[in-house]
């Protein structure tokens, strides 16, 4: 286990911002910074990371938390990884205590995996600059390829020997196990023991954080009976449906272009990053999967993929076109001429005409479908209809309502069909994948036009009854937020002298509480209140409170406190410069601000009373009691009229 003094170091050193913002494409706004949830799919950033307080809100999904859980809920790791994670970033050194048998032979063996590929990346570099065939042979191929030393040594691009065994017996020597070396694909898992790439070139494949998982060998040899690339397999720390080559290299320029290009192989993307296009990644030859636009989803919304020309590859990466729309990301296409690849193009034009072409041929999706699929269609009204089917149920898989809609005008005007007609096949499409999701999450085969009525949960109607929720998270509000500054005031003796008085905001709200017995009603809202009075106590300062509960172990409690710690929107700063327009600072009118929340928790508390008074009236023909309880009401009724008038803020009716 992480000691407790290293979490604490490796928590105060970590930067939201520069943690967050290696995934998130974010901008400043005020005193924090706004961008793209990562958590769900929005079109409006509503995700706020503040420096200030080192922690993060999105108010549209609810997601909120500081660094650690930033990389715990966006890499999917358990809370030791994620510290591990920030540590390695930070360089910070690991003191464990005793950890599970099981956990450390778990982490042990990832390690070793990691350390095997390390060595390996570094072998085969070294084959490349400094053996004889390795410059020869490897380097000489890469420089015809047109790639330059600076490029090759960028992406750590290597030589394996034309041996049996020359790379697996370096290994040994240098203490790696064997079992280890077949475990990544290094070694062949037969008894002989001889090396999986020979006479290849290789491509190390990164994770995002540089650590090699991973390679891609292509031969030399034109004997066309063997395979011209080999791939390491899947291992303890390989996923290749999780994995896209040159993400580490590329996703910089991912957030700063706000758009990725995705390319087929490693050389598309080495070509493409010398020329100087670098947000550019290659899902490696295989066909698009989930786990790679989430990969990309977390730089950018925005995809453009680059084709080569053939027209059957084309077709078949229609499937991966919906997949991309369908996880609500924007997808273009670019085209290259035939007999051109991204490789090969970016080699023969300047930068400036490769950016050109780029912006250039560049397709949204459905104009791109529609010129592939009506070429082949012709003057086929039958064809022509399939075509107009396929594309509307491609407009089906988008889940923004809007987008959804101009994807339709579009078509329509492209297929010469009224919109209409689209729409209603769109409403069907839409239904009948609704239900499907209701039989899939039934369990259930048989044909349903509607639920079953025996399912049909209805639920009750809103009660309109008064409750205290708002206004308690208003004081708890202020108590997260300003609870150990001073409150300055100043009231006059009775021989007219101006006093001047001081109380901390915590003082004043819990001894106002206290006289007028106040308590919370909503159960968090309470919890939250007994612990931070228990934190006063303690002395704690207003930074470490709002830590502990930040990092708090009940998530309904971490999330209230992010919740009202992170302010949901800031003031742009050009109401100042632009419109001269002056905002007075909450905390130079904090008093105003107190005063007035409590005296709304007083209103509420009040009303609350009031209707229980009038229940009580209802359930008796006691002539007494309608007397005493009427005398009680309209004593209320003068407290809450005079509190009222006692509020800086109008009082709506209550």
């Amino acid at each position: 286990m992480i000691s407790k003094e290293t979490i604490e170091r490796i928590r105060d050193t970590a930067r939201v911002e520069e943690v967050v913002g290696e995934f998130v494409n974010l901008k400043r706004r005020g005193t924090n910074w706004l961008g793209l949830c990562p958590f769900h799919t929005e079109k409006t950033p509503s995700f706020t990371v503040s420096p200030a307080k080192g922690i993060y809100k999105c108010f549209g999904c609810g997601a909120s938390g500081d660094a650690v859980k930033f990389i715990m809920d966006h890499e999917h790791y358990s809370y030791p990884d994620a510290l591990r994670y920030l540590a390695k970033k930070y360089n910070i050194e690991i003191e464990e205590t005793a950890v599970s048998p099981e956990y450390q032979e778990e982490q042990n063996l990832k390690e070793s995996l990691y350390a095997v590929n390390q060595f390996a990346e570094q072998f085969f570099i070294d084959q490349l600059w400094n053996d004889p065939k390795g410059q020869a042979i490897g380097l000489s191929y890469f420089h015809e390829r047109g790639f330059s030393d600076e490029i090759i040594k960028k992406f750590r691009l290597g030589y394996a020997q034309d041996d049996w065994a020359h790379f697996t017996t370096a290994a040994k020597q240098h203490g790696y196990k064997l079992e280890y070396l077949k475990a990544v694909g290094l070694t062949s898992s037969g008894e002989k023991n001889v090396d999986v790439y020979r006479g290849r070139v290789m491509f190390p494949i990164h994770n995002i954080t540089g650590r090699v998982l991973g390679f891609g060998g292509r031969t030399l040899k034109a004997d066309k009976s063997t395979p011209k690339y080999i791939n390491s397999p899947e291992s303890e720390i390989y996923n290749k449906s999780k994995i896209l080559y040159g993400l580490y290299f590329a996703k910089s320029a991912i957030i700063k272009e706000d758009n990725c290009y995705l390319v087929e192989g490693y050389t598309d993307v080495i070509s493409l990053h010398q020329a100087g296009i670098e947000n550019v990644v290659a899902s490696s030859g295989t066909s698009l999967t989930e786990g790679q636009i989430q990969l990309i989803k977390r730089y950018t919304p925005n995809i453009t993929i680059l084709y080569d020309g053939d027209a059957a590859g084309i077709k078949a990466s229609f499937r991966g076109i919906d997949m991309i729309l369908e996880a609500g990301m924007n997808v273009h296409v670019i085209l290259f001429p035939n007999g051109e690849d991204p490789d090969s193009f970016s080699r023969k034009v300047s930068h400036d005409e490769l950016v050109n072409f780029l912006s250039t041929n560049r397709k949204d999706f459905i104009r791109f479908k529609a010129d592939i699929l009506l070429q082949e269609a012709g003057t086929d009204p039958i064809k022509r209809a399939g075509v107009v089917r396929d594309m509307v149920e491609s407009i089906a898989l988008i889940p923004d309502g809007i987008v959804r809609n101009m994807f339709v005008q579009q078509c329509a005007l492209l297929m010469n069909v009224p919109e209409q007609t689209l729409f209603n096949e769109l409403n069907k499409l839409r239904r009948n994948k609704l239900k499907e999701k209701q039989k899939k999450e039934r369990g259930e085969s048989a044909e349903w036009d509607v639920l079953p009525i025996e399912t049909i949960k209805v639920e009750p109607p809103l009660q309109l009854e008064l409750n205290t929720h708002a206004q308690e998270r208003e004081i708890l509000r202020l108590l997260l937020n300003y609870g150990h500054l001073d409150l300055v005031y100043h009231e006059k003796n009775e021989d007219g002298e101006t006093i001047e008085y001081r109380e901390k905001v915590h003082e004043m709200i819990m001894d106002e509480l206290a006289m007028d017995d106040i308590h919370f009603v909503h159960p968090t809202h309470n919890k939250v209140f007994i612990e931070y009075q228990n934190l006063i106590l303690n002395t704690h300062t207003q930074e470490s409170v709002q830590q502990f509960f930040v990092r708090h172990d009940d998530d309904e409690v971490r999330n209230l406190a992010i919740e009202l710690i992170i302010p949901r929107y800031t003031m742009s700063k050009n109401w100042e410069e632009r419109l001269h327009i002056f905002t007075v600072p909450e905390e130079e009118k904090l008093h105003a601000a107190v005063v007035e929340a409590l005296h709304q928790l007083r209103l509420r508390h009040i009303n609350l009373m009031i209707e229980d008074e009038k229940k009580k009236l209802k359930n008796t023909t006691d002539a007494e009691v309608i007397v005493a309880i009427m005398q009680v009401i309209k004593n209320m009724e003068e407290m809450k009229k005079r509190l009222s008038e006692e509020l800086t803020t109008v009082i709506h009716p209550l």
